[in-house]
């Protein structure tokens, strides 16, 4: 049977990283988009609560920093966006070079195609202030105006790219079957058609694919994900920025995992949750042991490794206080890493192979 190029090779609307650990596929792969509801070892969203600067926890970490700020309201953001003329100064600025100097009014009337300077300086004193900023040297983008472009100009807001199935590296944990990869619904998934186990999925922006071949684009989807792990695992959130509490959750939301990590922004409710290894690609003992084993952790993609996306080498070993060990193998040797509840690495230890 023939199948759509840009149809999932596991079924329709499969979504989230869903791991098996015997192998088996799993029904909920071929639930659809809006059917799907568990969430996977690798999912990340903002509903993990309501929480807000007042609410963090500041025992033992001092002052908070003193900060004046003026906000706009989310109705207000879409108002001062929501017309040609101003997206077009957006985009003049960058096609001007913002980011490496101001612009002059000048050339910014110039690049936009409008006839009146009179309105033409009506909508970039509205972009003024909180989306770029104004110096005596001209024009140039604040933080905002800049993610704005970046999600403009970069597909994220105006394009729904798809990517049919393509051969990607390594081998599946649960059957050692060949892996594909696939990019739907502004997701990158790696997974075994042979057993149906998905290795990982996790949202990608469509730029991402952009004049890359697919062994580059697999490479810095591997980036990307690694690092936004990496960054709430100390403590910042990748979304906002804002402070990350990180805790061990026994029986989480993945129904394959027995402990899982979980990540949730006391600022902006940004919500992760991963198998317990992820959380280990930079702990420092972690690389050194895979350097001197020839293995280079920040280039090898990490769904090549069973610790990372499965729970199979992660063992429960207190449960009050709850704490676990990760058996991380390489080439025949083990480093056995030991975690408390706020995945703190409280203990190693080198198994190396007896010679013979």
């Amino acid at each position: 049977m023939s199948r759509d190029p840009l149809e999932s090779p596991l079924g329709d609307g499969v979504q989230g990283l869903i791991l098996s650990g015997n192998g088996a596929r799993s029904d909920i792969l071929y639930r659809s988009v809006n059917e799907f509801v568990p969430m996977s070892q690798f999912d990340r969203t903002a509903d993990a609560g309501t929480g807000t600067e007042g609410d963090i926890d500041r025992d033992g970490g001092g002052k908070p920093v003193a900060r004046t700020e003026s906000q706009m309201v989310p109705a207000d953001v879409f108002a001062v966006l929501g017309n040609d003329t101003r997206v077009a100064i957006l985009r003049a600025l960058l096609e001007l070079g913002a980011d490496d100097a101001p612009v002059r009014f000048t050339e910014l009337f110039e690049r936009v195609d409008i006839a009146d300077s009179a309105n033409f300086n009506y909508h970039l004193q509205k972009l003024t202030g909180h989306f770029i900023k104004q110096s005596d040297d001209g024009y140039a983008f604040r933080y905002p105006g800049r993610k704005v472009v970046s999600s403009i100009f970069t597909g994220t807001l105006t394009e729904r790219a798809q990517l049919g199935f393509f051969p990607a590296s390594g081998s599946c944990y649960a059957c050692d079957g060949p892996l594909h990869g696939w990019y739907v619904d502004d997701t990158l998934t790696i997974g075994c058609t042979d057993c149906g186990t998905i290795q990982v999925s996790y949202p990608f922006p469509s730029g991402g694919l952009d004049d890359r071949t697919t062994d580059d684009l697999l490479q810095a989807f591997h980036h990307y994900v690694r690092h936004h792990y990496c960054l709430a695992a100390d403590g910042v959130c990748p979304e906002c920025t804002g402070p990350v509490e990180t805790d061990l959750v026994r029986d989480p939301d993945d129904e394959d995992l027995e402990v899982a990590v979980e990540h949730v922004c006391q600022r902006c409710s940004y919500r992760l949750q991963s198998t317990v290894g992820v959380t280990l690609l930079d702990n420092a003992e972690v690389l050194v042991f895979h350097s001197e084993r020839g293995v280079d952790l920040n280039t090898e993609p990490f769904w090549h490794f069973d610790w990372c996306v499965s729970d199979s080498r992660t063992t429960v070993t207190e449960t009050d206080p709850l704490r676990v060990r990760v058996t991380i193998p390489c080439e025949d040797d083990e480093l056995q890493v030991l975690l408390n509840d706020s995945v703190t690495v409280i203990d190693t230890a080198v198994v190396e192979q007896l010679p013979e």
